[in-house]
């Protein structure tokens, strides 16, 4: 059976922006991106909970995996939309979302992307974009867990007020920012 995922042009790359809510949504609409699955990622606990990553003392953060065909979309273009729909530059937070499972971070899962990572992150600073310094890490991907219960959250509760109030705004900056990145309903 034909496998897309085997595809050498397809790779992988975690990254976490805050809550996944908001990247999970985010990255969904994305021409390039073939899988977005939100979970957690660089802790000390296997297979956490929700409430487990929570309590701050799992070490994991709140985290997407997004797989992408590399002929489609560029990871530079990924982590500028990645840098854009958040701020890399607050330790521990998002807006409202404190903790250190709110944490910046790019999980790669090759030495190209941690690379590619880097030279963005001080592309980024040179251009002082940002008032603050970026705090966003760059690590070697650690096991990543799948959080069943919040994949496609936006997409079914868009009527909650967090959506409303947290994760329109920053769809709606996509729109306008990066409109030649969205997929058409039929990608």
């Amino acid at each position: 059976m034909f496998n897309y995922f085997k595809k050498k042009y397809i790779k992988t790359i975690y990254l976490a922006g805050g809550c996944f809510w908001c990247t999970e949504a985010i990255f969904q609409r994305i021409k390039g991106v073939v899988k977005v699955i939100p979970g957690y990622i660089d802790g000390i606990v296997k297979n956490p909970s929700y409430k487990d990553v929570c309590t701050g003392k799992t070490g994991h953060t709140e985290a997407i995996e997004i797989s992408y065909d590399e002929k489609k979309i560029k990871l530079e273009d990924i982590l500028e939309i990645f840098f854009s729909t958040h701020d890399p530059t607050t330790l521990n937070r998002q807006g409202n979302d404190f903790g250190t499972q709110y944490r910046s971070g790019i999980y790669y899962t090759e030495v190209k992307q941690k690379e590619v990572a880097n030279l963005i992150i001080t592309k980024l600073e040179k251009e002082k974009l940002f008032q603050n310094p970026i705090v966003t890490e760059v690590k070697q991907a650690k096991p990543f867990f799948v959080a069943e219960e919040h994949i496609n959250y936006y997409n079914q509760n868009k009527r909650q007020p967090y959506c409303s109030v947290t994760i329109d705004p920053k769809l709606n900056k996509l729109k306008t920012n990066f409109k030649n990145y969205i997929a058409s309903e039929n990608e």
